[in-house]
């Protein structure tokens, strides 16, 4: 876990889903091979040849944007002309969460001692607002965050700051006293750290246990 210029009065926790609330590689895998399988069907291409248009893809945004990486619905629409609307339906109808996850207790304990120390929690995911209330539903976290912005609610996909501005005004809170957590930098902390945010980089649920720790005036 990493930390970059967290704010000395926090009043909002902006938390990535997949693969921050929750560690399961099967169901994180499932979520990029399905649309790709998908993609493959309507190009009538194999499932590994559209993996490799996809990898020959993410190497050249990387190379044209200093090593950035790019997310799915993004190289979705930028090299194959899927829409983000048309990657909205696709992750409604493929995904189920309830087939991998359950009620995480600890997560729970952590999110409510953050609750209870008067930040306010919300989720900012790319999965379309659906997808993420059957998520944390199934982590039995769901009633911890009473803010949820998904690939649907601003119809762009992170990075982007409409949606990370769209979550700091549901939260209530100025951009300046947020702090955007998440599993990779590029997607999930760049973009916030310049916008002013401070940014927590995770490996996974095991590192969000530890957030109280960390934070000024920590609860744990």
């Amino acid at each position: 876990m990493k930390y970059y210029k967290l704010p000395a009065k926090i009043s909002a926790l902006i938390f990535d889903m997949d693969g921050t609330l929750y560690t399961h590689d099967a169901y994180l895998r499932f979520q990029i091979d399905s649309p790709i399988e998908r993609l493959a069907n309507i190009r009538g291409l194999s499932f590994e040849k559209m993996k490799e248009e996809i990898a020959g893809f993410r190497r050249h945004w990387a190379e044209t944007h200093g090593g950035k990486q790019v997310s799915l619905g993004n190289l979705f629409k930028e090299a194959f002309g899927i829409s983000i609307e048309e990657s909205i339906r696709w992750r409604e109808e493929l995904y189920e969460p309830a087939q991998y996850l359950k009620p995480d207790l600890k997560l729970r304990e952590t999110l409510a001692s953050l609750s209870a120390s008067s930040l306010t929690l919300g989720v900012l995911t790319n999965n379309p607002v659906l997808v993420a209330r059957k998520t944390l539903a199934c982590l039995g976290v769901e009633d911890l965050f009473p803010v949820i912005v998904g690939l649907d609610t601003c119809g762009v996909s992170k990075p982007h700051e409409k949606p990370l501005r769209r979550a700091a005004e549901l939260l209530g809170a100025p951009v300046e006293a947020c702090v955007s957590i998440g599993d990779r930098y590029d997607i999930d902390l760049a973009l916030p750290l310049e916008l002013g945010m401070g940014g927590i980089l995770v490996d996974g649920v095991e590192d969000v246990y530890k957030v109280p720790s960390i934070l000024p005036g920590g609860t744990a």
